[in-house]
């Protein structure tokens, strides 16, 4: 066991700050990994600030970040598909069974023997939970590591590690491509990475916003077109045309408005988390054989599909990056909606602490 420079919050109202954590030392299976980027996502606020306490408590001190790119400075004696000096990435999850129904059909995420990035059982019992990418380093089985296109600008590729593969995923399972009609809702964190992908599959790509002033952005992005939300004309204009709507946002919404714009046998994925159930007439989906369904993440194989898919295409988030003492203004800018689009931390500015 080694210690590590990390950034922690101690309690639900308390700052991030720097601290030392401990981490195992590499079994004859693991890859340590030096940390050189981690993105921000707001499912770190939630855990840091135990707002998901009736699904999943937080255990402090809790050190966020899933989104986690990183050099490999030691391997295991039965390591084989990674070397020292390889730039790697890690997203949500750093360990499986991988022998289990759910995860051999690769689904990892969901399955009861997956152990996550950050405030989860520890099994090595290293300590209570898993600790987190704002830290100088972390060790991970070999199977939750993956392979970070050459190509790709290290700071801009570490979203892609949640963000990236939780648009991803459902854009594939809905065999997006040319011909079909998205739409994505909200042009956030998720959202632009929603845009991004679906444009570069060959789709024909809508961004629903609540004002105009998005507009610039999302055409840029890769958006074909911008529809106004709030626009009931706009809105109509639309009914029935989309093979499938990507939802991101988290605050509580009309979803039935959206549903409406669907074809027949049309899908609508949620992707983001509001804090209230939100009503969903079951009439929406009836006419028309529409589906309403939700999307978490990708499994290890899936991941790297989507970073291959990245690094074809040349797709990275667009980031904003900062020091890790920046950190807690930063969380306060993304609950203002206050950065385009993406937070990614230099890990190097963790040295000095």
């Amino acid at each position: 066991m080694y210690q590590t420079k990390a950034y922690a919050a101690s309690s639900p109202a308390s700052q991030l700050a720097s601290t030392t954590i401990p981490r195992r030392d590499p079994t004859d299976l693991d890859v340590q990994i030096e940390i050189l980027f981690c993105g921000i996502c707001h499912s770190d606020i939630h855990q840091a600030r135990d707002e998901w306490h009736d699904m999943m408590p937080t255990v402090y001190p809790c050190v966020p970040g899933h989104e986690i790119v990183g050099r490999v400075t030691r391997i295991g004696s039965a390591v084989s598909k990674f070397a020292v000096g390889d730039i790697v990435g890690v997203g949500c999850m750093v360990g499986a069974d991988h022998d289990c129904p759910t995860c051999r059909e690769g689904f990892e995420q969901f399955s009861p023997g997956t152990t996550f990035t950050y405030n989860s059982p520890d099994k090595h019992g290293t300590a209570p939970v898993t600790y987190g990418g704002y830290s100088d380093s972390i060790v991970v089985e070999e199977g939750a590591v993956l392979r970070v296109p050459a190509n790709l600008d290290l700071a801009g590729a570490a979203p892609l590690l949640c963000a990236g593969i939780t648009t991803y995923s459902p854009l594939k399972r809905n065999a997006v491509g040319p011909g079909k009609k998205v739409g994505v809702v909200g042009l956030g964190g998720l959202g632009h990475m929603g845009v991004k992908l679906a444009h570069a599959m060959g789709a024909h790509v809508v961004v629903f916003s609540r004002s105009m002033s998005k507009q610039e952005d999302a055409l840029r992005l890769g958006a074909d077109e911008v529809v106004i939300s709030t626009d009931a004309n706009q809105m109509s204009k639309q009914a029935g045309t989309f093979d499938m709507i990507l939802d991101t946002v988290s605050a509580e919404h009309d979803v039935n408005a959206y549903l409406n714009l669907l074809r027949r046998g049309g899908d609508m994925t949620l992707v983001g988390v509001p804090s209230k159930p939100i009503p969903v007439s079951s009439l929406a989906l009836i006419f028309g054989n529409k589906s309403l369904s939700g999307s978490m993440i990708g499994g290890f194989a899936e991941t790297q599909e989507m970073l291959d898919f990245c690094g074809e295409h040349g797709i990275t988030s667009d980031v904003e990056v900062i020091g890790i003492r920046q950190i807690n203004e930063a969380y306060e800018r993304i609950l203002k909606s206050d950065v385009k689009y993406r937070f990614s931390i230099d890990m190097a500015s963790l040295k000095s602490e």
